[in-house]
Order: C-alpha cells, then structure tokens, then sequence
C-alpha cells in the first residue's frame, strides 16, 4: 500500500516529535534534524530505527546518515518503500 506524501510526512514528524521530544506542531517540512530540532548523534540513530520500525522498512546506514531534513526523510523513505 503506497502512501501518499503528506501521510507518509505527518507519520515522520510523529516519529520524529517522539524521538526529540519536540512538539509535532514545531516540525516543518524542511526542518532539519539536528540544526533545527536539536538531535545528537544518538537521537539521529534513533530516529533511523522509529522511521524502520514505523514503516517496516531497512534503511541502509550510510544512506541514512545523509538525511538531514522531513523533507529528505520523506523522499528517502519513499525511494526505500518503492524498491
């Protein structure tokens, strides 16, 4: 079952508000995971493993490592989904 963008986006920023503990209402497409929203490296680790769990998907470490923002979560998550 595809998801459409902005489902697939507001199950990250649930995930992501979780993980920082930062309120959903604060995450903007283009907030970036550690300039914007203060996660530290383990956060960011985190954060993989919630979206992998969250979207029953592996994602590959170097890859995800490059992710910065919603955004780039969004289409890397859809990139992965639709291999």
């Amino acid at each position: 079952m595809a998801l459409n963008t902005q489902a697939l986006e507001e199950r990250i920023k649930k995930a992501t508000a979780q993980v920082l503990r930062v309120p959903v209402e604060k995450i903007q497409s283009d907030s970036r995971f550690k300039d914007d929203l203060g996660a530290d490296s383990l956060q960011s680790v985190e954060l993989v493993a919630a979206f992998e769990e969250e979207f029953d998907i592996e994602m590959d470490e170097d890859e995800a490592t490059k992710v910065q923002s919603i955004k780039e979560a969004v289409e890397y998550i859809q990139g992965v989904m639709a291999a």
